[in-house]
């Protein structure tokens, strides 16, 4: 049973599942909108809620935090500099699913994970 676990696990041991969720932290950062499964989106969502939340203080330890989570110069610097700027007096709620289609190959629910 999984009652009150606390996240998906994605079918991935620890390592590459903290790597997918960088890479795809990073991806929407970069492009604002990206299209993955929809269990991805949803654990990628509170991923990336807690980075901008940590980058909206702005201050240098956020930047190494953030820096630690992603582990890339050009997405820290987008998130801490332009990004979360625009979140300051947003209580949370920086992202926005929505469902697309079913892929053809495994008939996998797919949906658009965007910054609001």
């Amino acid at each position: 049973m999984r009652h009150r676990h606390g996240y998906r696990k994605l079918g991935r041991t620890s390592a590459h599942r903290k790597a997918l969720l960088a890479n795809l932290s990073i991806s929407l950062i970069e492009h604002g909108k990206i299209e993955t499964t929809a269990v991805k989106a949803k654990e990628l969502r509170s991923y990336v809620e807690k980075l901008i939340t940590t980058a909206s203080k702005g201050d240098s330890n956020s930047h190494r935090a953030v820096f630690a989570a992603l582990q890339n110069k050009e997405a820290t610097k987008k998130l801490v500099n332009e990004l979360a700027p625009q979140y300051v007096e947003r209580a949370g709620g920086y992202t926005r699913i929505t469902r697309t289609r079913i892929r053809r190959g495994d008939a996998t629910p797919m949906a658009f994970i965007e910054l609001v």
